[in-house]
């Protein structure tokens, strides 16, 4: 077992390295072999205090830094991710039940973002707007928030902290981070300790590891982040940003998604099925802009059946340090039972399975489903595993309409031989994303990632980060006299 799991199963606060004083442990598992990798005591409604005033005071400091000087931060954090890629990869497969290829794609995006981290620190212009009035001057200045809450998920935890966190950082502010109980190295304290091998100001950055259980709304509710950042399920969002809203916090959320691959009748089929495999599989299907479903015209339907089953046929399932395999495990048992629950209701309702995969624990064998009523609950909502519906279709009218019929809008794809067709469907779709001739599944450092509807609210990533978090300020000089009525 990695030393990760014995020197990190810490709180990270103010610069030290402290077990919580809750009254019980948050136990951490390997999901795949069920091995128990940490045991870490949880911390508190005081913890969490003192974390946020620790953020606080060092931000401070941390903004008034030349931004040149605080890029060199992040170049460094990226060469500790560098060097230890070997181990963080063996960390990702063992709490996460990632497979090799996950660990490597999880990896090679999360250097991305600290690359483009260091670039943002920079990011930042003033502006001089006019006047009406004679001899003022109108500056318009970006600054920080001032201290940033970050809660992250459990299937790309490393990434989807750092998706935050960096640009947080490296826009001036402080940061209080919250990883999901699951994950709490990889989405928490191996946050923590690149940034401090880094040279990041101890205080700075803040990692408790706890459970709503303990904590309530705390972390959200406290007086002092100014934004926080969430990606998770939109049940939860909803809350995070009732909760938000109630206290005059901004609120970025970055939630679950119901989106499609499209099949249109002139695509290439061998190359769509590839694109269809990879997007509801990757990572046992638990990704936001998961392929839920993959809808085929059906004149095409037969032949790509036939050739995505044989392709979902073929994947392995197993163990995830095998680099062969394709499907490890679901990150827990929870997860696990949901996902057989709902290939059970689909058969109840009148699906028929081409590919009927079981439960061992917590290793969910791939289902391939295919005639779920029109009226189905289960195509609307968010399925977190390697579950996927096939649903024919008659023409691009039909399409567009079965892909928007979702109350969620994060991604999804299309197939066609026509890009312009492809565009133009694209175009017709509610959503935040949407990707022609490519899977359902990207993320790129500067391109404005995030949803519409259920799936979210506002973006990130690039030139989007500052408006995530910093905030304009106004400050007027009149260099003449001003004239008052009275």
């Amino acid at each position: 077992m990695s030393s990760y799991f014995t020197d990190l199963a810490q709180q990270y606060i103010d610069g030290e390295w402290r077990p919580g004083t809750g009254s019980w442990d948050i136990i951490d598992f390997n999901p795949y072999d069920g091995e128990k990798l940490a045991s870490i005591t949880i911390a508190t409604v005081d913890e969490v205090d003192e974390a946020y005033r620790a953020a606080a005071r060092a931000q401070e400091q941390w903004a008034a830094i030349n931004p040149y000087a605080r890029r060199a931060v992040f170049e460094k954090a990226l060469r500790v991710v560098e060097e230890r890629e070997q181990e963080i990869s063996e960390v990702i497969v063992a709490e996460l039940g990632g497979t090799r290829l996950k660990a490597a794609f999880e990896l090679h995006l999360a250097k991305e973002f600290l690359r483009e981290a260091v670039h943002l620190a920079l990011r930042p212009e003033g502006r001089i707007i006019p006047s009406p009035v004679d001899g003022k001057e109108n500056r318009v200045y970006r600054v920080p928030v001032g201290v940033v809450g970050v809660i992250s998920p459990f299937n790309f935890p490393l990434l989807l902290s750092l998706k935050s966190v960096a640009p947080a950082l490296a826009l001036g502010n402080g940061v209080v981070l919250k990883p999901h109980q699951n994950t709490p190295i990889v989405g928490g304290s191996l946050v923590a300790k690149i940034f401090e091998e880094a040279g990041l100001p101890a205080g700075l950055l803040n990692v408790v590891i706890t459970d709503i259980a303990e904590i309530g709304d705390a972390f959200i509710e406290h007086p002092v982040p100014k934004v926080i950042s969430f990606t998770g399920s939109d049940k939860v969002g909803r809350h995070v940003a009732t909760v938000c809203a109630s206290h005059f916090k901004r609120s970025v959320l970055e939630l679950g998604g119901n989106s499609a691959l499209v099949v249109l009748d002139d695509a290439d089929l061998d190359y769509a099925v590839d694109a269809a495999v990879f997007s509801r599989f990757v990572h046992q299907g638990q990704v936001c802009m998961a392929a839920n479903r993959v809808l085929v015209d059906r004149t095409v339907a037969d032949a790509f059946t036939e050739k995505f089953v044989a392709k979902v046929k073929s994947l392995k399932v197993g163990d995830p340090s095998d680099p062969e395999t394709v499907i490890g495990p679901v990150i827990n048992s929870s997860q696990a039972e949901a996902l057989t629950g709902t290939v059970a209701q689909a058969l109840a309702e009148g699906a028929t399975a081409l590919v009927h995969g079981t439960a061992t624990d917590n290793l969910v064998e791939p289902s391939v489903l295919t005639g779920l009523p029109e009226d189905s609950a289960l195509l609307r909502q968010e399925v977190f595993g390697p579950v996927v519906f096939l649903v024919p279709f008659d023409g691009e009218e039909e399409a567009v309409r079965l892909v928007n019929d979702t109350p969620y809008g994060l991604s999804g794809a299309v197939h066609t031989a026509d890009v312009e067709r492809g565009v133009a469907f694209a175009k017709r779709i509610d959503s935040g994303m949407f990707h022609v001739n490519d899977g359902t599944v990207h993320d790129e450092p500067i391109v404005p990632f995030g949803g519409e509807k259920a799936s979210g609210v506002g973006r990130l990533n690039g030139e989007t980060m500052l408006d995530a978090f910093t905030t304009m300020k106004w400050i007027s000089v009149q260099h003449g006299r001003s004239g008052f009525p009275f």
